[in-house]
């Protein structure tokens, strides 16, 4: 069953590796009291995603092919999509305007700064409870971190 919370909680599935900024994005999370999901995998994210919806995806964009793209092409088939914001080493002009001209919510630049992913995966949250009314959906099922 999904609890009901008010916008300034956020609930986020973090996808990729993260091997250097795991324990920085773990961190942000607690200190906010928000609920973080972790799946290292793309495609058994989306089957996690179908039975536990979330605020915003958090997605590292290695650098080739289509990850992030494919990504957001699922997310647009749930019934409420999540957010996403890409993260990147490479991350230019170029990749912000292509998320944002894609339907993605922002790009962050790897390494993370702790400020720029609390205020970024905050904003995130506050779309998407806009979008729905001032609710956001959590669902209790999962660990969080």
């Amino acid at each position: 069953m999904d609890e009901i919370t008010y916008k300034d909680h956020v609930s986020a599935l973090l996808v990729g590796e993260y091997e250097s900024d795991r324990g920085l994005v773990r961190d942000v999370f607690r200190k906010c009291g928000w609920r973080l999901f972790e799946e290292r995998n793309g495609l058994r994210a989306m089957g996690w995603l179908k039975r536990n919806p979330v605020q915003v995806v958090i997605s590292e964009n290695p650098g080739a092919g289509a990850g992030w793209q494919r990504l957001l092409d699922d997310l647009r088939g749930l019934p409420e999509p999540p957010q996403l914001v890409v993260t990147s080493r490479m991350a230019d002009d170029y990749l912000w305007a292509e998320v944002l001209n894609r339907g993605g919510y922002d790009v962050l630049p790897q390494p993370l700064d702790r400020d720029e992913v609390e205020r970024v995966l905050a904003a995130a949250g506050r779309h998407y409870s806009a979008a729905r009314g001032g609710l956001l959906r959590t669902s209790s099922a999962g660990t969080a971190a």
